[in-house]
């Protein structure tokens, strides 16, 4: 999915009605809709348009850490169909080969990222599966368990943070998935979040 013009005024007032907009017209879309073909594309366009303006994530959901990449919930909805994350890295951090078991879409908010695509063969092992993908600010990635989810990430940048919002079709802190050595050895791991707080998207007082 291309890339949409980006509004890019670095984080200043949290302008949190993006996000609330953005998860309305998802869990609508789901209402509408159990199609995984079709709500990776009318989905990956609403999150192309969430990430084309940087100005809404709140920074307690931005912070990198430099043991390693955080994993911010930002939403889940109440059925749990879907979670909005926000994956930060710093630089150089990237994730073991892993799984997801159900829908996703990536969306770059700052920075770049590098993701590569793995596929199982017949021996058990898994090997890169094409080149690996470069996606920038407003790039949005799909993945489909159907046709292939295992893969990949890291910040391409070594010398500051990058930041990703991430879609999936679960509780994707709650889901039972895998990380893959490359001989193809699986190891079972559920990732739970990083913060124990997550932002209010319904306050509209202000």
């Amino acid at each position: 999915m291309s890339a949409a013009v980006l509004d890019h005024p670095v984080n200043t007032s949290a302008n949190i009605g993006r996000l609330r907009d953005f998860v309305t017209a998802l869990a609508a879309l789901l209402d509408r809709t159990s199609d995984e073909a079709e709500i990776l594309d009318k989905g990956g366009a609403l999150l192309g348009d969430l990430v084309a303006h940087d100005d809404w994530l709140p920074d307690a959901f931005a912070a990198p850490s430099p043991e390693r990449y955080q994993q911010y919930l930002l939403h889940c909805d109440s059925a749990e169909r879907f979670s909005v994350v926000s994956f930060v890295w710093g630089p150089g951090q990237g994730t073991p080969i892993h799984d997801h078991t159900v829908w996703g879409l990536v969306g770059v908010l700052r920075g770049r990222e590098e993701s590569q695509g793995f596929r199982r063969q017949s021996d058990g092992t898994v090997a890169p599966e094409g080149p690996p993908l470069s996606l920038n600010p407003g790039e949005v990635e799909a993945l489909n368990p159907a046709h292939g989810d295992i893969h990949q990430v890291r910040n391409a940048l070594a010398d500051t943070p990058s930041i990703s919002i991430h879609v999936y079709g679960a509780n994707i802190g709650a889901v039972r998935r895998s990380t893959f050595a490359p001989g193809g050895e699986a190891k079972l791991f559920i990732s739970g979040y990083a913060n124990a707080l997550v932002p209010n998207l319904w306050d509209r007082s202000k």
